[in-house]
């Protein structure tokens, strides 16, 4: 019988793997230590918002620069769960075919109203990712600063609300804690530091742990202990759903300046303030010499 790895990694990547200014992995420690990591057979699944297509030229193009092994258990689940693929040098670009689950699709009249609002009243501050298979996100350039962006968000919000609800949708915002899910919501809006996505209701970092263990039960044991990583209240649902299944989990909060919430399983961040990619890079460090 195989023996199960030591440790699984569920990581978002927008703050512990990209920086959230350049969009890139900035920190080349991030690369040796992830292809360290799959060399060692420590699955890796990047559990993100993003798109495939992100993930391929930010994510997968370094690893494969930096000498990604073939064999190793290394997967992406896109868009919060609804998009999917492997990653291995011995597929095409690296990565699998992509799998996308269509019912998790916004409408596309909505996106297409969404993608004119952006092109008639916020292109000096945003672009609407045309890359994304399902959920519909527009993010902040990278030449407009960050609080430029944040005080035209409410309004983008506001207007993507509208839009929904028009078309008699239930819709929340993910940060209005006061807005029960009675079953009515199908879309929910999540605004980020440096994008606002529309998404469905449905998805979340926990469907996208789910879709993480299917795809390496498929390819070898599962381990019984993970890390999860983020920088967000939404990633905590990575942790949430492990611990919810009996896996002994902890979190690592890269911006816990949000607030650590109580848990049940240990929360972990970097010391001196650190925050972001430079935290993922220190922890992943910190994996890679683990006995």
């Amino acid at each position: 019988m195989t023996t199960p790895p030591r440790l699984g990694l569920l990581l978002d990547v927008d703050g512990p793997i990209a920086s959230p200014v350049s969009r890139t992995i900035a920190i080349p420690s991030i690369v040796e230590d992830l292809v360290a990591l799959a060399a060692q057979g420590i699955p890796v699944v990047f559990n993100t918002g993003r798109s495939d297509a992100f993930i391929r030229e930010q994510v997968v193009g370094p690893l494969l620069a930096g000498g990604l092994a073939s064999g190793g258990r290394v997967h992406a689940v896109c868009e919060k769960g609804a998009v999917w693929c492997s990653i291995d040098p011995r597929f095409d670009g690296g990565m699998s075919a992509i799998e996308v689950a269509e019912d998790l699709a916004l409408p596309v009249d909505f996106a297409d109203e969404m993608r004119a609002l952006v092109a008639d009243t916020f292109a000096d501050v945003v672009f609407y990712d045309e890359t994304k298979r399902a959920m519909v996100s527009i993010e902040q350039r990278v030449d407009v600063p960050s609080a430029t962006f944040l005080a035209r968000q409410p309004d983008l919000d506001a207007r993507a609300m509208d839009a929904l609800v028009r078309r008699g949708y239930g819709v929340r915002r993910l940060d209005d804690v006061r807005a029960a899910d009675d079953g009515s919501v199908t879309w929910r809006i999540d605004p980020t530091i440096i994008s606002t996505d529309i998404e469905s209701a449905r998805t979340g970092k926990d469907m996208g742990a789910e879709r993480a263990l299917e795809l390496l039960a498929e390819d070898g044991a599962l381990p019984a202990t993970w890390r999860t990583v983020g920088d967000s209240r939404s990633d905590y649902a990575m942790a949430d759903w492990l611990h919810e299944h009996g896996y002994d989990v902890a979190h690592v909060d890269v911006r816990p300046a949000d607030g650590v919430p109580e848990t049940p399983y240990p929360v972990l961040t970097a010391p001196d303030g650190v925050i972001h990619d430079e935290a993922g890079a220190r922890f992943l460090r910190t994996w890679v010499t683990a006995p």
